[in-house]
């Protein structure tokens, strides 16, 4: 495990000390999580990032099902006459 000093200000620290110990955990624990769910946070703000600029590309591309295709498709999940996913570049 590495080791890493950080400048913690006062206000955090206190609010890292009250949580910690609400907790019954130690403050690197806290910390450890904190960063931990951050960076899950950040991976996955990347991942919808990267999805959106894909989707825009194909819409630039024609890539694109309309809404109706769409929408009648999920109406008819659940029934006996569910449809097929709606092909690319449907109308």
């Amino acid at each position: 495990m590495g080791i890493t000093s950080v400048r913690i200000r006062a206000n955090l620290s206190e609010r890292l000390d009250k949580t910690a110990a609400r907790l019954h955990r130690s403050k690197s624990s806290v910390i450890n999580q904190a960063v931990e769910e951050f960076l899950d946070h950040e991976q996955q703000e990347q991942q919808r990032w990267q999805e959106t600029l894909e989707a825009l590309d194909s819409v630039r591309n024609g890539r694109i099902t309309s809404g109706t295709a769409v929408h009648a498709w999920l109406k008819s999940w659940g029934t006996d006459k569910e449809l097929p996913t709606p092909a690319t570049g449907q109308e």
